[in-house]
C-alpha cells in the first residue's frame, strides 16, 4: 500500500472515530436531559399518606375529672378569743356535733355581763314607767290630771318596754354567741386541715397566721361516698342522662376501676366551653379513693349505625366548609365536602361524603388543589427513643 493510501486509510478512522465520539455525547446529555425531566416530574408530584374510614361500633369517651366529698365545710369562730382547748386533729374521724375546739372569749364574757345589767336596769325603769301610767290614768278618770299628761306617761312606759325588749334581744344574741365557745363538727366525717394552736387569737372571720390573714379553723370532709364533676362535649350531651353508669380510674390505682353514676346535670350547655357540666357518684365504701384526687371518667358511647370514621389529621377547612382529600383511582386529588357526625377528640364520623372504599389524604397541604396529582408513600413508623437518666 502506497503512503497516500495509508493517508487517506488514517484520516477516514480518525473522522469516523470523531463521529463516534460526538454520538456518544450528544447521546449522553439526551439521557440525562430525560432523567431530568423525570425526576422534574416525578418531584411535582405531591407524596401524601393516605387512610380507609374504619367503623366502630363503639368508643369510650374519656374525661378528667376532681374527686371531691358529698360534703366539706371550713369551720370558723363566731366570736373573738383564744383557742382554750383541741380535741381534735387532721385526719382524725369526727361524728356529727363532737367538740372540736373550745375558745376563751373574756370579752364577750364581760360584754354579756354588761348587758344583763342593762337588761335588769331597764326592766326596773320599764316595771317604774308601768306602774306610773296606771296611777296616772286613774287620775285623769277622776278628773285629777289632764289628757296630754296621762298619755304621756302611757308613752312614757311603751317607750321602755321598747327599751327592755332591745336589752333582751342583746342578751340573747350574746348569749348564743357565748354558746359558739365550742366548735362541733356538722356532719360525720375526717378533719383535713387545722388551723387553730392553742392559745392562738381567733376572730369571727377565722385563726390568725403568720402572714396576717386568717384562715379557717378547721376543715371537715364527709367519708364514703364521693362526687366529681365532668365537662361533656356539646356532641356528646344528648347522650348523657342521668343514671348512667360511668368507670373510674385513678392514677394510683391503674389496676382498680370504680363505678360512678350520673346523678345530675346542669341541664344547660356552657357557652364558654360548649360543654355540659354532669355530676357522678362514686362509692367507696373501702376508704381508698382520696378526695382532691385526679381522676378519668370512662363513657361508654354506644355506636352509630356503622358510619365511618377518620382521624382528625384528614380534615380540610376553607371556605366550603369541611372537606377531605381523596386519592383517585387515576391519582389525582378529589376534594370532597363532608358531613361530621360525633367528635371522639383524635376521630370523628362522617355522616356523609366518604365511604369505606375510599383513600383519604392525611395531613393534607393547605396549598392542595382539585385535580392535582398525588403520589402515595407509606407512612413512616414511630421511632423510639429511650429516655436518659
Amino acid at each position: 500500500m502506497s503512503d497516500r493510501s495509508r493517508a487517506r486509510t488514517l484520516a477516514v478512522a480518525i473522522a469516523v472515530v470523531a463521529a463516534l465520539l460526538v454520538a456518544q455525547g450528544l447521546f449522553t446529555r439526551h439521557r440525562a436531559f430525560a432523567a431530568l425531566q423525570a425526576s422534574s416530574a416525578e418531584a411535582a408530584v405531591l407524596a401524601v399518606t393516605t387512610t380507609r374510614p374504619s367503623t366502630g361500633e363503639g368508643k369510650a369517651l374519656q374525661l378528667p375529672g376532681t374527686l371531691q366529698p358529698q360534703n366539706e365545710a371550713n369551720l370558723y369562730a363566731r366570736s373573738q378569743g383564744y383557742v382554750k382547748r383541741l380535741h381534735a386533729d387532721i385526719g382524725q374521724r369526727v361524728k356529727a356535733g363532737q367538740v372540736l375546739a373550745e375558745i376563751d372569749t373574756p370579752e364577750l364574757d364581760e360584754q354579756l355581763r354588761q348587758a344583763r345589767a342593762d337588761e335588769a336596769n331597764g326592766k326596773a325603769a320599764e316595771e317604774l314607767a308601768r306602774a306610773t301610767a296606771t296611777r296616772w290614768q286613774a287620775l285623769f278618770d277622776q278628773k285629777l290630771v289632764s289628757r296630754q299628761a296621762m298619755e304621756e306617761k302611757q308613752a312614757d312606759a311603751r317607750a321602755k318596754r321598747a327599751t327592755l325588749d332591745s336589752q333582751g334581744a342583746n342578751v340573747a344574741r350574746l348569749t348564743q354567741l357565748q354558746g359558739f365557745r365550742r366548735l362541733v363538727a356538722p356532719f360525720e366525717g375526717t378533719v383535713t386541715a387545722r388551723n387553730a394552736d392553742l392559745g392562738q387569737l381567733v376572730t369571727a372571720a377565722g385563726a390568725t397566721n403568720s402572714m396576717g390573714g386568717v384562715a379557717p379553723l378547721f376543715r371537715i370532709a364527709s367519708t364514703g361516698a364521693l362526687r366529681i364533676y365532668v365537662q361533656i362535649p356539646q356532641t356528646q350531651a344528648p347522650r348523657v342522662k342521668p343514671g348512667m353508669m360511668a368507670r373510674l380510674t385513678v392514677p394510683e390505682r391503674p389496676d382498680r376501676d370504680y363505678v360512678a353514676k350520673v346523678v345530675r346535670s346542669a341541664g344547660a350547655i356552657d357557652p364558654a366551653t360548649r360543654s355540659l357540666r354532669v355530676e357522678l357518684a362514686v362509692e367507696d365504701p373501702k376508704g381508698e379513693l382520696l378526695t382532691g384526687a385526679f381522676a378519668h371518667v370512662g363513657f361508654s358511647m354506644d355506636g352509630s349505625g356503622g358510619l365511618p370514621r377518620l382521624p382528625v389529621a384528614a380534615l380540610i377547612f376553607r371556605g366550603k366548609g369541611a372537606q377531605v382529600a381523596v386519592l383517585g383511582t387515576d391519582g389525582k386529588a378529589q376534594l370532597k365536602p363532608i358531613k361530621i357526625g360525633r367528635d371522639y377528640g383524635t376521630e370523628f364520623e362522617v355522616a356523609a361524603g366518604v365511604g369505606p372504599g375510599d383513600e383519604v389524604v392525611l395531613n393534607p397541604p393547605d396549598s392542595l388543589l382539585d385535580g392535582q396529582a398525588l403520589r402515595r408513600v407509606a407512612a413512616q413508623p414511630a421511632v423510639a427513643t429511650t429516655a436518659r437518666p
